[in-house]
């Protein structure tokens, strides 16, 4: 595997840099080093439903953190709202160091390329094999054919599946699937990952082998971010918990399991 690059999300621009200058506050200190900011923010869909409701947390660069709570709760809400999907009703995100609030809507896609994405239903192209869904976006990206030629090897490598390369979607087991799925979030090493259940689909067997995947990845630099309802994975891992309960933070620990011990 090649050197995994630089844990930060950086601006392509002079002008990008004086856009995302750091506002003169606490959260700003804490921004420049941090991966994930979230400062008092809350999220009030229409017509009063509150789904996230004053959230503060630091995830800094370089952690293993699980987003725990029951359905309903807010997770679903606050990746969406790091992505940029939807927009908070108050309060402040940062993320790698850009104030997200301050961010033009044509900086959108360069934020997102830098964030690696796995979902629990892999979202496979199915008339593409397994390098051509990694290479595709790679391709969506805009990186040339010797970088792909490159990079698509090295990644099917890393989590495990050289010998499937040419297997098509409905040729490969639930677990080969997301394994393809994490490759192609993990392809351009982004600074950080976020994983919406990824083992909701699988079974406990499988399920190891792909945290094991996450947590070779996060070893080498890149922040990982997993929301999961999966209790027993949780408490094997001993990594921060970020517990949400009705839209608020209920619980945060460093070294947590799913529930209070």
């Amino acid at each position: 595997m090649t050197a995994v690059q630089e844990n930060t999300l950086v601006t392509d621009s002079p002008v990008d840099l004086a856009e995302q200058a750091a506002p003169q506050s606490e959260s700003a200190a804490a921004a420049a080093r941090a991966m994930i900011v979230f400062d008092g923010v809350e999220k009030v869909y229409d017509p009063d439903v509150v789904a996230l409701e004053t959230a503060s947390f630091v995830i800094e660069k370089g952690e293993f953190v699980f987003l725990v709570g029951p359905s309903g709760s807010g997770k679903s809400t606050l990746i969406r709202l790091l992505l940029k999907e939807i927009e908070p009703t108050s309060g402040r995100i940062f993320v790698g160091g850009r104030d997200l609030g301050r961010l033009r809507r044509s900086k959108v896609p360069q934020l997102r390329r830098n964030i690696g994405c796995v979902f629990q239903d892999f979202k496979l192209l199915p008339n593409r094999n397994a390098g051509e869904n990694v290479a595709y976006a790679l391709k969506v990206q805009g990186e040339g054919r010797n970088a792909i030629r490159r990079k698509v090897p090295e990644v099917l490598g890393l989590v495990g599946l050289t010998h499937k390369t040419d297997s098509y979607p409905d040729e490969l087991s639930g677990g080969e699937q997301q394994r393809v799925s994490i490759a192609r979030a993990f392809v351009n090493h982004p600074p950080l990952l976020v994983c919406d259940e990824p083992t909701g689909n699988l079974d406990p067997d499988t399920s190891v082998g792909i945290m094991q995947l996450l947590y070779r990845i996060n070893r080498s630099g890149t922040t990982v971010l997993m929301a999961t309802h999966d209790r027993e994975m949780v408490d094997k891992m001993r990594r921060r918990v970020i517990a949400l309960e009705d839209g608020r933070i209920a619980r945060d620990e460093r070294r947590g399991g799913y529930t209070t011990e």
